[in-house]
């Protein structure tokens, strides 16, 4: 058997995938979860004259159909960013951070001719709205560049080996063709640390330019444009981007004979496939073409589709509360499909607990972080929202190794509740740490939480063998003011809480019996004189992870089961699996009732194995009753639900 580079190469991708996929469900969650990458950003410019040379934006979802944003006028103003008058080549690239955005341009006017410009432009940003910006003149910064004649086409990419950003591009030196050079970006991204040096030049010594890297399974994809031979888009590989050492593919990637330049490839959401797409720029319009291994494309043209006419651009996987950032700036697109408001959150996030701040007027979701391996969190966050669809982080709340002394493991399964105590608004925090269960309070409900010190509950209740102490659910009896105190896996508890919310009353803990559909999850609402009990059937990771109800006449039981009693489960049609451990919410004043719940994440979370159990998300979706007073079964949605005033 023959074997080449690229078949060394292949067989390093293969290894890096193996072990990209184990890492997938081990460790820490990532900063941005693949799942939540649901829509894309073009960055554009649209021709040769000035007014043409700027930043545009377009908006996909999925990665086809595009819709300029701003009537396809500039978003940024080239005059105020550039020492030309004129930006083109726009690159963007995601930090490594997940939410900063580093963008950088041609600083040049084609009018002022082909070889004018000695000049790029950084950008910084971290909303894609407002942007930073620092121009760099590489002749003027750097001694010896005296015959440069000019600077094309910077991209930026993370050297995970240095820990900093590399940004590359094409030099032309009077008397010798186009190379493409790098340097590191300083730590503001405000210019560079080091002069130039050569990244790549083909082994044929020809000009190259328009270089683009993607990174795949722990090989870098450079593609570049020949610029004197035979034009077109070729591709060289390596696995160390300032070794010097990259293998050439000979091949020609592009899949037509008129002139090509400014090749991008970007990552289909949620699709072991890539685009890479061209500039056809003798005919004014681009070529797109589909692969999964980085070698073979064909072409897609017929699948686009856009609205407007770009130029030597790239496309950027964004989330959608990036997406809804850039229409609440400039607008939706009359054609652009309705935006999900499911999952609520965006990360890997379990078992929400949802109120109503009397105090602030907002909504709150406090959830178990999830994505640890083996639901190894160790801190909990909450989450406001004026609407019920756009959702703020409002930070770490409590974590268990800074604020807890009896634990610092496990932390799940949180509920909260709003107490007026002599006339001033109160935050109590029921948590689960190491298998038991805590109180933490607050005057605010993003805290600070102050812990009481010691486990409210840390043992079974008498007679039972078998469960953890988890999953708190307080509930305040709107008939007596008493709160109750339930939690249990395996077993459904509960006790009276003593005035001080931190403290159970003495001699008050028992069991209620539930049938064998009971696992955990307790959750107990009050409407039109029903107590109802929610609570979770299954395992959590089981894709049949679903919520039933019973009733009763009071808040200890006993519990009447109805025959039809399941609240809320899966939809394989949709994709959506494990719909379980929830909270209600009952919309102020009204008989409006919203179920909170966690699934598995979608559509990743099926994918996974156990692992999707702890790979979690919370959505929400409209509870409502039929007139008997019975729930009527949730079907659990993508849509999720509408802003509310």
């Amino acid at each position: 058997m023959k074997i080449t580079h690229f078949s060394i190469a292949f067989f390093l991708m293969l290894l890096n995938l193996i072990q990209a996929q184990n890492n997938e469900t081990k460790g820490f969650p990532p900063v941005i979860a693949d799942k939540d990458l649901t829509a894309y950003l073009f960055v554009y410019f649209t021709g040769n004259n000035v007014e043409e040379e700027a930043v545009r934006y377009a908006i996909s979802a999925d990665g086809y159909h595009y819709y300029n944003l701003n009537n396809n006028k500039p978003v940024i103003e080239s005059k105020t960013i550039s020492s030309s008058g004129g930006v083109r080549d726009p690159h963007i690239l995601r930090g490594d951070d997940g939410k900063t955005f580093y963008m950088v341009l041609t600083d040049m006017t084609s009018s002022k001719g082909w070889d004018s410009n000695r000049a790029m432009v950084l950008l910084k940003s971290t909303d894609l709205v407002k942007w930073e910006s620092s121009v760099v003149n590489i002749q003027t910064t750097f001694p010896g560049n005296e015959n440069l004649k000019r600077v094309w086409a910077p991209q930026t990419i993370y050297d995970a080996k240095a820990g900093k950003y590399l940004i590359y591009f094409s030099l032309q030196y009077a008397g010798g063709p186009d190379k493409i050079y790098y340097a590191y970006a300083n730590k503001d991204f405000t210019g560079l640390e080091s002069a130039p040096k050569l990244l790549f030049v083909p082994k044929s010594e020809r000009a190259c330019i328009d270089g683009d890297i993607i990174e795949k399974d722990g090989v870098y994809h450079l593609f570049y444009k020949t610029e004197t031979e035979k034009a077109g888009i070729k591709v060289a590989t390596t696995t160390d981007l300032t070794s010097g050492k990259w293998i050439e593919n000979d091949n020609y990637l592009q899949q037509t004979n008129d002139g090509v330049e400014g090749s991008s490839v970007f990552k289909l959401n949620n699709s072991d496939e890539y685009i890479l797409m061209y500039d056809v720029y003798t005919k004014g319009k681009y070529q797109f073409t589909k692969t999964k291994d980085l070698e073979h494309f064909t072409v897609i043209d017929n699948d686009i589709s856009m609205d407007f006419n770009p130029r030597h651009g790239t496309i950027l996987p964004i989330t959608r509360s990036e997406l809804k950032r850039l229409i609440a700036k400039w607008g939706m697109p009359e054609k652009f499909p309705k935006i999900n408001n499911n999952p609520v959150l965006e990360g890997y996030y379990a078992d929400p607990e949802v109120l109503y701040s009397n105090k602030t007027g907002k909504y709150y979701i406090y959830p178990t972080s999830d994505g640890f391996d083996g639901w190894s969190g160790n801190y909990f966050k909450t989450f406001s929202s004026d609407n019920l669809t756009d959702w703020k982080e409002e930070g770490i709340i409590l974590d268990l190794r800074k604020d807890v002394s009896w634990a610092n493991r496990n932390a799940w399964a949180p509920c909260i509740v709003e107490k007026k105590i002599n006339g001033k608004y109160q935050y109590f925090y029921y948590f689960t740490a190491a298998q038991k269960i805590g109180v933490a309070s607050s005057d605010n409900p993003t805290g600070p939480f102050k812990d009481s010190g010691k486990a409210l509950i840390n043992s079974r209740p008498e007679g039972i063998k078998e469960g953890q102490e988890i999953d708190p659910d307080v509930f305040t009896d709107p008939k007596t003011g008493k709160s109750y105190l339930y939690w249990g896996n395996g077993y459904m508890a509960v006790a009276e809480l003593n005035p001080d919310m931190i403290s159970i009353k003495k001699g008050s803990t028992k069991v209620i019996n539930v049938d064998n559909t009971y696992r955990e999850g307790t959750y107990v609402i009050y409407r039109n004189g029903t107590y109802y009990f929610l609570w979770s059937e299954d395992d959590t990771r089981s894709p049949n992870y679903k919520v039933r109800y019973g009733i009763s006449k009071s808040p200890l039981g006993p519990i009447e089961i109805p025959k039809n009693n399941i609240v809320i489960q899966g939809n394989p049609d949709l994709g959506i699996f494990a719909t379980g451990h929830n909270s209600i919410l009952q919309i102020p004043n009204k008989d409006e009732w919203y179920i909170v719940y966690h699934r598995f994440s979608y559509p990743t979370g099926i994918k996974m194995g156990d692992a999707g159990g702890f790979h979690r998300e919370v959505c929400i979706d409209k509870l409502e009753f039929n007139s008997n007073g019975s729930i009527k079964q949730v079907t659990p949605t993508h849509a999720g639900v509408n802003a509310i005033k």
